[in-house]
């Protein structure tokens, strides 16, 4: 590596360390390079730049996703589902807080983002639980940890931008993070018993079968969301863009006639909100394929895997100590921080070893979402914080053994592939 890469990665440091965002910080760094190493490249390089960014089809599908998990928030359908779970669910102990795990297990087949999770149905979710006797700390911890499901199971935007990154199937990603998705949702639940009993939290909401037909009545529509874009994707009759434009079509149809929570005043503002969040999305990209060509050009990935490989070839201990490094990158960083900037760096090496690229982009996603409710700067937990009301010491305490479960099942989905590879390698 030369004095202008070292440069790019200092100027990016000092970004860091001031706290710009992410995307600034790839642009200004980018840019400073390229004017000190070649400046007469600099229109060169945007055009490659931008016109790999325009001609990629996947990426297609990120603002459609966004769009309907808006929908969604908007159109009030969260009290369809909750009431509905809770006809499932309320009569277990710990009721609530169970309906809060299997919840966010729905809600994510709609969404597919955990900010959009905690802030929307986790608001519900915080105030019921408060309600019915649970401790602040702890519902805001399980409204966090549960809301990691949603970009695990698909839909999943981060795993829209790590195809665009690695070129894996988007459709084999999507099939490959079912089963780790219900895998955690049911180890949540699990913990979720084991705490109630142990503290003596209150069953839910006990239902009428007649009560529970009408909510289930209720939520069909909004239930049928998820099998239209998910049945769309593994049936083969649409693209997963395709199916994400379809999917996001019915939201707004059944917001408009059936559920009627949505007029033109408040679909303005889902457009508005939605385009805003496409712009940051968009940036985003940008800037990270900007990024990763000086740091493709510059040979980065090459001399990352001659110092990995001269250390080890063995993929089990390479993947232990990726899985290591993520999370503990997960603690200090943004999850777009470091998917955009450090995992094009170490794809090279992941295909060198051998590693499937969809096995390997379901453990970075579920990696990266531990990170967004690990400690001290997992997003989550100031979210969820501030929607309980309660400090942020008390949910990172009630929120430490989730974490826990999170990584034991991470490193099961790392060195039992078959988990994650079961549906991408039978269903067609």
């Amino acid at each position: 590596m030369n004095w202008g890469i070292l440069i790019l990665f200092a100027i990016m440091a000092i970004c860091f360390i001031i706290r710009m965002p992410i995307s600034f910080s790839m642009l200004i760094s980018s840019i400073a390079y390229i004017l000190i190493t070649r400046p007469e490249a600099l229109g060169e390089v945007f055009s490659v730049v931008t016109g790999n960014m325009f001609s990629n089809y996947t990426m297609l599908a990120a603002p459609l996703f966004i769009f309907m998990a808006n929908i969604m928030n908007e159109s009030e359908v969260t009290d369809k589902m909750f009431a509905f779970c809770n006809g499932l669910l309320g009569r277990l102990k710990g009721g609530t807080a169970q309906v809060n795990v299997f919840i966010s297990l729905i809600f994510s087949g709609m969404t597919g983002s955990a900010i959009a999770d905690a802030s929307g149905i986790g608001t519900m979710e915080i105030e019921q639980m408060k309600k019915e006797g649970y401790d602040a700390e702890f519902s805001s911890a399980i409204t966090a940890a549960s809301a990691t499901i949603g970009p695990i199971f698909p839909p999943s935007i981060p795993m829209i931008i790590y195809a665009m990154l690695s070129g894996a199937s988007v459709g084999k990603l999507f099939m490959g993070g079912m089963v780790p998705g219900i895998l955690l949702a049911i180890v949540l639940m699990i913990y979720v018993g084991i705490i109630s009993y142990k503290r003596d939290y209150p069953a839910g909401v006990v239902m009428s079968l007649k009560e529970f037909g009408m909510a289930t009545l209720k939520a069909l529509p909004a239930l049928l969301t998820v099998i239209i874009l998910l049945g769309g994707i593994y049936t083969g009759v649409c693209t997963p863009t395709e199916a994400g434009a379809l999917a996001s079509a019915y939201a707004l149809i059944i917001s408009f006639f059936v559920y009627r929570t949505i007029g033109p005043k408040k679909l303005w503002a889902v457009i508005k909100k939605s385009a805003a969040n496409t712009a940051t999305l968009a940036l985003l990209t940008g800037t990270s394929m900007l990024f990763s060509y000086i740091v493709s050009r510059e040979q980065v990935s090459q001399a990352i895997a001659q110092a990995v490989l001269g250390i080890t070839d063995n993929k089990y201990l390479f993947l232990l100590v990726v899985n290591i490094v993520f999370l503990l990158l997960g603690c200090i960083m943004d999850v777009s921080t470091i998917q955009l900037v450090f995992v094009p760096m170490i794809l090279p090496l992941v295909k060198l070893m051998g590693i499937d690229l969809v096995h390997f982009g379901v453990i970075i996603c579920f990696n990266m979402m531990i990170g967004l409710s690990t400690p001290p700067f997992g997003m989550l937990l100031f979210i969820v914080a501030g929607i309980g009301k309660c400090k942020i010491g008390g949910v990172i305490k009630e929120i430490i053994p989730m974490v826990a479960l999170m990584i034991v099942l991470l490193m099961v989905i790392t060195y039992f592939p078959q988990v994650v590879m079961f549906l991408p390698d039978h269903v067609q």
